[in-house]
């Protein structure tokens, strides 16, 4: 596959070519007993392209990347191809055919989740989710029993109060977003249409206790390839009011609460919370524009910075104030602390010195560029603690990449940033790919372990620990 001099083709973007199915893997260091359970992560992986000088990072079928752990040992890795029944024919293998929405056969490609006893591939736009086994295997199109009304979300929050999944979907077809929630059954007992004019991206949402918060910013769908900045048909539209949506858990649309704010885009908030007197915080990783080029692939953006909007009900205002000067990514924070008050935080720390920063600009904006074969998104991750407003941070080798960091508690009982940080590194010493474990407690130390898979894992997105004890 010629890559035509796309950035998303080459260097650490690359596909791979092949399903790898590798046991006992090598492991520097030592393995914590805690970690029994699967880290699983999905990500674009491209094959047989049609036309690859248009290929655009956010449209390649899905990959998902797993390894096993268990008893202090690196069971395995794996990497399949998530198979819709065109890539199931692509790989000559039998379509598993099965429920779709709007006739949408698409590899889901940007997280996984473990919920009610099943792995779920999934990807916005209003596709339905892909159901795999514990190996990887694809099982099929999911469509919660029959349950869901339409598409599903990319991403999706698990209220540690109730074990419920909840999610905001968008399509492109439909003049508004759907807020679900999934019963522990695994079947969605509420869904609520909120009208929504000039079909937004939503890539995310925020959940508190008692409200969903809902993004409806200048990124639009628009169809005309003449007028998108990239192949993806998105554009910044910059008459477009931007706004975020307040609405009560059990609410109706009409109950929504819509709040004007700054001109801005969220791909990913870190979390959100009430202080039961009519405040909610909220923080996030905000760019000031994206899709907004015209002679560009890939998105005219600004550097992502973490800042904290603070939600006043009663005044009906948001103010932003920025934590950090830094560009981030990928926030995350311990999962039993979603929706309710946090202190720490984490996320992918960009390269942040001059010559990096502007090779990292360069490649998204001119795949023209002399800078372009540059494929480094992350170099290392940092810890925020939002209570003191300071930073710790793990670097990794500069010529290296680092892929989103996810929080893993020791226990269930112990302390917010008691447990360890996975996440893909690649080491261009070894020219592939480690699972690294960081104690989160002392983050800039040395990993606690290395598992040293045999191939490169390819710059990619969203995944999540799967506990044994979970399912």
């Amino acid at each position: 596959m010629a890559d035509q001099g796309n950035p998303y083709l080459r260097g650490l973007f690359a596909p791979v070519r092949e399903e790898i199915t590798a046991h006992d893997l090598p492991v520097s260091g030592r393995i914590p007993a805690g970690l029994e359970g699967r880290y699983l992560r999905n990500g674009p992986n491209p094959l047989n392209l049609d036309d690859p000088a248009t290929y655009h990072w956010f449209s390649g079928p899905g990959m998902v990347h797993g390894v096993r752990l268990r008893d202090g040992r690196a069971q395995w890795y794996r990497n399949r191809w998530v198979r819709s029944d065109a890539m199931a024919t692509a790989l000559g293998d039998k379509p598993l055919h099965g429920p779709r929405h709007l006739d949408m056969d698409l590899a889901p490609n940007t997280h996984i989740l473990n919920f009610a006893g099943r792995y779920l591939a999934t990807v916005e736009g209003g596709a339905l989710p892909y159901e795999l086994d514990g190996d990887l295997n694809t099982l099929g199109p999911y469509d919660f029993q029959g349950t869901l009304p339409g598409g599903f979300a990319a991403h999706t929050t698990v209220d540690p109060a109730s074990g419920e999944l909840h999610a905001v979907a968008y399509c492109w077809a439909y003049p508004y977003v759907q807020y679900l929630v999934v019963g522990v059954d695994g079947r969605v007992r509420t869904s609520v249409d909120i009208p929504v004019d000039g079909r937004p991206m939503m890539h995310d949402f925020s959940l508190t206790a008692s409200h969903v918060l809902l993004y409806d910013l200048p990124v639009v769908f628009h169809p005309d390839p003449a007028r998108a900045p990239s192949s993806m048909p998105y554009i910044w539209d910059p008459e477009r009011t931007p706004r975020l949506g307040v609405l009560p858990r059990e609410g109706r649309a009409e109950d929504v609460r819509w709040l004007e704010i700054e001109p801005c885009f969220v791909f990913h908030p870190m979390n959100a919370y009430e202080d039961g007197a009519g405040r909610i915080t909220i923080h996030l990783v905000r760019y000031d524009r994206m899709f907004a080029g015209q002679d560009s692939r890939g998105p005219d953006e600004t550097p992502p910075r973490l800042v904290r909007w603070t939600v006043d009900l009663t005044a009906g205002t948001v103010r932003e104030d920025g934590l950090d000067d830094r560009a981030v990514e990928f926030p995350r924070i311990d999962p039993r602390r979603e929706t309710g008050a946090h202190r720490y935080g984490y996320g992918v720390l960009e390269p942040t010195d001059g010559y990096a920063a502007e090779r990292a600009r360069r490649h998204l904006l001119s795949p023209t560029s002399p800078a372009s074969d540059l494929t480094q998104v992350g170099v290392g991750i940092v810890k925020f603690d939002l209570e003191r407003g300071s930073s710790e941070v793990h670097r990794f080798h500069r010529d290296g990449d680092v892929g989103e960091g996810v929080f893993v508690p020791s226990a269930d009982g112990g302390a917010e940033d008691d447990g360890w940080i996975l996440s893909y590194v690649f080491d261009p010493e070894r020219g592939a790919t480690d699972l690294v474990v960081l104690a989160a407690q002392d983050l800039s130390g040395e990993p606690l372990a290395r598992v040293h898979l045999p191939v490169r894992v390819p710059v990619g997105f969203h995944g999540n620990w799967m506990p044994d004890h979970a399912g």
